[in-house]
């Protein structure tokens, strides 16, 4: 007497996640831990809620979505892209191919710039080559009062910026497009800051991980890394008050080189402050 055949038991969230994890391995740093991102994020789960369903079922609405972000990120995608966001500031930012992935390191060179801005203060701000907005909204975020203006060449970049602005809910801030300076022309400034991008355009690092899926307008800026740093650093007094900050995020090795022409265009107090891991960083100067 034969028997039919027992139907399969669809993969559970814990078996799916052990078999991701394995396919990410060979080519994420963080196999478990994207397999576990990209999974709450189909399922609109936080990880709690994630660990509780372990012995549960995927729907296939789930699962099939979920194996297509595996294999992009096996191919090496960011998560940010994957799931579309990035966390900066405690703010859940949109993020796209159009812009840099905010990064930990760059929230040094808010906080340096929170330091010298007083909490009352009703000033003028300009945050250049914006991409996300990350920076600029979140001075905008601790300093009401005062008015961001967030400058980028890209249009695609600003749609995502202001798209993070909405999100967030961030009046004081405009968004104006153009390649750094250009547009505050006629402009005198409280403060400038800006992360530009600063890789050497040879860097074998442009060709790895992450970075490669990243804008190469956004990374990379001449031979040495140093042309879009100088080409602030020789502008940017005629747009600032006496006397007011400019804060620039630059390489670990680049620090040096960047006090060395801040001080040959006239700039005073020029300090280098360093990230968390004690490279060099963020450096702040005065008009």
């Amino acid at each position: 007497m034969s028997h039919a055949a027992q139907p399969a038991m669809p993969p559970t969230v814990g078996e799916i996640l052990q078999a991701a994890t394995r396919e990410l391995r060979a080519t994420s740093p963080t196999p478990r831990l994207d397999a576990e991102v990209l999974l709450m994020h189909v399922c609109g789960l936080d990880r709690g809620a994630l660990i509780a369903r372990g012995h549960m079922p995927l729907t296939d609405d789930q699962r099939h979505p979920f194996e297509q972000l595996i294999a992009r990120r096996h191919h090496g995608e960011p998560i940010a892209y994957l799931t579309g966001t990035r966390e900066f500031w405690s703010m859940e930012l949109n993020v796209s191919p159009a812009v840099l992935i905010p990064r930990p390191e760059t929230e040094l060179l808010v906080e340096k710039a929170l330091e010298r801005i007083p909490h009352d203060a009703e000033w003028t701000i300009a945050d250049l080559g914006t991409g996300s907005g990350a920076i600029a909204l979140a001075i905008a975020k601790e300093r009401p009062r005062s008015r961001v203006i967030a400058t980028d060449i890209s249009p695609q970049a600003l749609d995502v910026a202001r798209s993070n602005a909405a999100k967030v809910g961030m009046a004081n801030i405009e968004f104006r497009e153009g390649g750094w300076l250009e547009p505050l022309a006629g402009m005198k400034l409280d403060m400038i800051v800006s992360n530009p991008p600063y890789v050497p355009v040879g860097d074998p690092h442009l060709q790895q991980g992450d970075v490669r899926f990243e804008p190469a307008q956004a990374l990379a800026a001449g031979p040495d890394g140093l042309d879009d740093l100088r080409l602030i650093a020789s502008s940017a007094r005629e747009f600032l008050k006496p006397d007011a900050g400019l804060l620039l995020e630059h390489g670990w090795d680049q620090g040096a080189a960047v006090g060395l022409f801040l001080h040959r265009h006239g700039y005073r107090n020029i300090v280098c402050y360093p990230d968390t891991g004690g490279r060099d960083r963020v450096t702040v100067c005065r008009a």
